[in-house]
Formats: C-alpha cells, structure tokens, sequence
C-alpha cells in the first residue's frame, strides 16, 4: 500500500483557495495567478496525495469528493497553524513576549480581572499567558523567585526588598457571617464579641509572611489557604471573617450573609500594588497588564471612615 505524499503548503493554499472561491477561475483571481497554474497546483497536489480531490465531470463547478471533504478539515487546520506561526514571529520581531507569567491577588475582583485579561487577548493575540492566582505573600514569592514575571499584590508586597512597585487600587474588605451565627444576631456587637467565636482567616502559602497574621482578632482561628473555601464556610455559619464586598455583595442582597458591624474589626481598604523585580524589568505585554491594573485601579474609591487592613 502506498504512502501519500508531502504536500507544499501553497499547494494546500490553492486548495483552500478554490473551495472558498468556489471556482478554479475565482481562486486564480483571488491568488493573481493564471487558471492554468491553479489547475496545476491542484493535480500536483492530488498526486501528492494519491486521491481526487474534486469531482470536474458533468459540472461547471468543482465539487469537492469524499476525500476532499476529509483533507479540506486537516487542509485549514494546517493553515491556521500556519497563520498562527506567522502572527507569533511577527510579535516577536516586534519585540513582544512568547509568553507572559502573571500572579494576581486572590481578593482582586474577578470583573476587573476578567476585563483586563480581555483587553490583553485583544491587544496581544499570539502571547501565551500563565495565570498564578495566590493570597497574601505568595505572589510576592511567585514574582521573586521568576515563576511570574509580573504581579498584582496585596499591600504585602510593598517594601518587599528587590522589588519595584506601584500602588493599583484598592477593595473594601467587610466582615460578614451567616444570618444564624450568634455574631449576626446582635443588634448592637459589643467590643470583643468577635474574640469568643471562630474566626476563618486566609493563610498564605509562601515562606514571606510566614509566622504573621493580618486582621486577625479572635484567638481562635480556622485557617484556609482558599478564599473560595472561606466563602462557603462563612455561608455555612461555622464562623465568621472579612471578605472582598463586590464578592460577597450577592450574599448580602439574598440573605446569606450578613455584614457585621463590629466596633474593634470594622474592616477596610486592602490595597493593591503591581510589582516586578528590579533586575528583571517586564517586556511590552507585562508592562501594559501592570499599567492596565492602575489605570483601572485608578476608579477605586477609599470607604469613608474605613482604615487599611
């Protein structure tokens, strides 16, 4: 049994070509070449493959065959690949990234994430970006040890010797519990309250902040390192704890939740910073997510009265 052939791509090309076009005569003025050499590409090319591609008997048009409907789905997808290796060098020689690593802070809103990352793919086809979403000193870590070449921190990073970084808006942080946690049932909480029942705090997964706590009142803890764990913990009444509002806020319209007002923990701003090393400065796409992050950071507005947490 003999073995097809290797195809060139022009020929796959005039392929393509004729079956868009409709007609060997159309192909030939869609490529400014000559019927003749159309018709030629197309025998050499089923010769290549040892099968007809076409059906030219008993119509003006050509007809694809059953063959050529199966070669015609490989036939694109080598083209799209072809395509997508033209448009990724031709990023590269405009000095684009093959790939950018990004680490974001697990209490980013996932909006503004979602409209960045967007806009990115839109500006930026042919990067490949690896996204690290991490808590507290985790990101800081991803971006020190070069497993991320750029990062969206929390207020952690800031300071963080060997990096650069620059201030990137900010989230309300809340604290909330179920409607039948005792905390709830208050009308007024008193000073202290909060230290008798379990708190559900967010620990970090990096050796940077190990042995710290942040905002954290009770003596008695349950400690996650998933803030999506956290979330459905504190629906489940088993404690209570600070959240980012805009990811609670469906909560507190349906009554899942309830936002505590607690006298010594009213929560606060948690702050965001993009941060790189400073010996490894971002190339053109990871220096556009991080201005992209402060340019929409920007729109953040601090809650009045509320410190930082």
């Amino acid at each position: 049994m003999s073995e097809p052939g290797t195809p060139t791509f022009d020929q796959l090309r005039i392929f393509l070509t004729v079956v868009d076009a409709g007609s060997f005569a159309a192909a030939g003025r869609r490529l400014n070449r000559a019927v003749s050499v159309v018709s030629y590409g197309i025998t050499n090319l089923e010769a290549q493959l040892g099968v007809a591609l076409f059906e030219r008997e008993g119509t003006r048009r050509p007809k694809l065959t059953e063959a050529g409907h199966a070669v015609l789905a490989e036939a694109r997808a080598v083209a799209g690949g072809m395509d997508g290796l033209k448009a990724k060098v031709k990023g590269l020689l405009d000095g684009w990234e093959a790939e950018v690593n990004l680490a974001v802070d697990v209490m980013l809103p996932a909006r503004r994430l979602g409209e960045v990352l967007r806009a990115f793919a839109a500006r930026y086809p042919t990067v490949t970006l690896r996204l690290h979403v991490e808590a507290l000193g985790a990101v800081a870590a991803l971006v020190l040890e070069g497993r991320a070449v750029v990062g969206l921190s929390g207020p952690l990073a800031s300071g963080v010797d060997g990096l650069n970084s620059t201030t990137a808006g900010s989230v309300v942080m809340v604290p909330v519990a179920a409607p039948d946690h005792p905390l709830a049932r208050y009308e007024r909480i008193p000073v202290g309250a909060g230290r008798e029942h379990v708190q559900l705090v967010l620990t970090d997964r990096s050796p940077l902040t190990e042995g710290r706590d942040f905002a954290v009142l009770s003596p008695r803890t349950w400690r996650l390192a998933d803030l999506g764990a956290k979330h459905q913990l504190l629906r489940e009444g088993i404690g209570w704890g600070n959240m980012p509002l805009p990811l609670i806020e469906p909560d507190l319209v349906a009554g899942t939740l309830k936002r505590l007002v607690m006298p010594d923990d009213p929560g606060g701003m948690y702050r965001f910073c993009g941060i790189w090393r400073r010996d490894r400065p971002p190339g053109p796409a990871a220096l556009w997510l991080i201005e992209h992050m402060v340019e929409l950071g920007r729109r953040d507005f601090d809650r009045e009265g509320g410190g930082d947490v």
